[in-house]
């Protein structure tokens, strides 16, 4: 029998418990503090564990990330660099984030933030929407999640775009790569939306020469990482009316400090790192599935790759 330790602040363990119990009854489940004897565990299931926890396993076959990233396993400097992490990749977390996306989206597209200042200000008055087929969309990231925003926003009847690092094809998407490809792209999409993973070539990536590209007025929303974005240039643009508005769920520190212009910025919507929730019940389905691939020796399709940072 194997046995698999939970370690993670926010995340249900009584749930997590359940659900792999439905999935996988003969795995012994247990969660930090309450390791037992260490030489047990042969899977971690994590999120920003302790630094050094998982080093002391000494028969931890791999990693579990209770996350669509594996930044924060990385983080930890004591962690054994040869041991395979799995990334989670589960269907209802990508809906959910497409459902995010396709409401930050149409938020502005509705000009839900024109109408929300004219109700504050006691003020009937109308905007003249725009004509959907002639919007265009950027989806930045197009894997899983990315994907299923391109593929619903298309469904919605906006002109989709998207950009990889290297070069793809998807039906419905005007498919651009490469830095060339970036701004080619941005310089067509009135919105932005990004699913990227966090790498060191994506850090950064929403900066200025990104949105000088974009149209007068655009409007970008991230979902992926807060290291994504350069705070500085997002804040010049939307102060000088080059961007219309952003609609953010991550940030470069979080929780967000209260002193930080976002909080109180007029062009600016906020939400607390709830774009995609991994619900246990779903998810597990994943990791037990993952677990039976490495009990059988079979090939674990979802490893984090670490040459390409995700």
């Amino acid at each position: 029998m194997s046995t698999i330790l939970m370690a993670s602040q926010q995340d249900p363990v009584d749930l997590w418990r359940d659900s792999l119990a439905k999935e996988m009854p003969e795995l012994e489940f247990r969660a930090y503090p309450d390791v037992g004897d260490p030489g047990d565990i042969d899977y971690a299931l994590v999120y920003w564990a302790p630094h050094g926890l998982i080093a002391s396993l000494p028969n931890v076959r791999a990693v579990f990330s209770i996350a669509a990233g594996c930044d924060h396993v990385l983080a930890d400097p004591q962690l054994p660099p040869h041991l395979p992490i799995v990334r989670m990749v589960d269907d209802y977390l990508a809906a959910m984030m497409a459902e995010y996306a396709l409401y930050g989206v149409l938020h502005f597209h509705r000009d839900m933030h024109y109408y929300r200042q004219e109700q504050l200000a006691a003020r009937w008055s109308r905007a003249w929407p725009l004509y959907t087929p002639d919007t265009a969309v950027g989806i930045l990231g197009l894997g899983a999640i990315g994907g299923d925003c391109a593929r619903k926003l298309g469904a919605l009847g906006f002109q989709v775009h998207g950009w990889s690092r290297g070069p793809k094809k998807m039906d419905g998407v005007t498919c651009h790569h490469g830095p060339d490809g970036l701004l080619e792209m941005a310089g067509q999409c009135r919105y932005l939306v990004c699913v990227l993973p966090l790498t060191s070539e994506t850090q950064g990536i929403i900066n200025s020469e990104l949105i000088a590209a974009m149209p007068q007025g655009g409007y970008i929303i991230n979902i992926a990482r807060g290291g994504h974005q350069v705070d500085e240039d997002l804040l010049a643009a939307l102060d000088s009316g080059h961007l219309g508005g952003i609609f953010l769920d991550v940030y470069n520190q979080e929780p967000l400090p209260p002193e930080h212009p976002y909080w109180r910025h007029d062009k600016v919507w906020i939400t607390p790192h709830v774009a995609g929730e991994l619900v246990p019940r779903s998810c597990a389905k994943s990791v037990a599935a993952n677990i039976r691939r490495f009990e059988a020796g079979a090939p674990v399709p979802d490893l984090f790759d670490k040459s390409r940072g995700y």
